[in-house]
């Protein structure tokens, strides 16, 4: 089973990029579950949102605490106690920033990708779920891009969908396809 916790603020879509996750992998032919932790309850705070995904039913009810992959969509999080606890070795993070990198001069690598500034391009708002998404996507190859557009489109219609299928394929455009797919079979890198 693969475990995925998504580190964000409250207003950052933390817990619509886990739900948007799990849809996708159902499309995908997966079992998922995704549910949130809050804290407080507020814009900016930090939110925390889980996804389980496997190739049969999932009956684990309890918080990703060691995951394989973390998403965080705030930067700063990186800092914050907790944010990184628990991650497996090897395991993977996609983190939104100003620029793409890759630091993989640890047990765990990080990619960063310009999520933000991607969906400020495409969608005209500070909202960099989507573009995370399409990243981690394409960067596990766990199911195909457009079982994202699927979900998206489950979620929203006219312009709105239409734009973040145009930032979907940009930020997928961003990253190397299927260099997390070792990760994400579970096979150490």
């Amino acid at each position: 089973m693969l475990e995925i916790r998504i580190h964000g603020r409250g207003g950052q879509g933390n817990v619509v990029a886990a739900y948007l996750l799990a849809s996708a992998a159902i499309d995908g032919g997966r079992y998922a579950q995704a549910f949130p932790a809050f804290g407080a309850e507020r814009r900016g705070a930090p939110v925390a949102a889980f996804v389980r995904i496997d190739e049969q039913p999932i009956r684990r009810r309890c918080q990703v605490r060691e995951p394989s992959f973390l998403i965080v969509q705030d930067p700063a999080l990186l800092e914050v106690p907790g944010t990184l606890a628990g991650l497996q070795a090897h395991g993977t993070i996609l983190v939104d920033g100003a620029e793409a990198k890759i630091d993989d001069s640890g047990d765990n690598e990080i990619i960063t990708m310009p999520a933000t500034r991607l969906a400020m391009e495409h969608i005209g708002r500070p909202v960099p779920n989507t573009a995370l998404l399409a990243a981690f996507i394409t960067l596990t190859e766990l199911m195909p891009l457009s079982a994202l557009l699927d979900a998206l489109a489950e979620r929203f219609k006219g312009p709105v969908l239409e734009n973040n299928q145009k930032l979907v394929e940009a930020a997928a455009a961003t990253v190397e396809a299927g260099r997390w797919r070792e990760v994400a079979n579970g096979v150490s890198a």
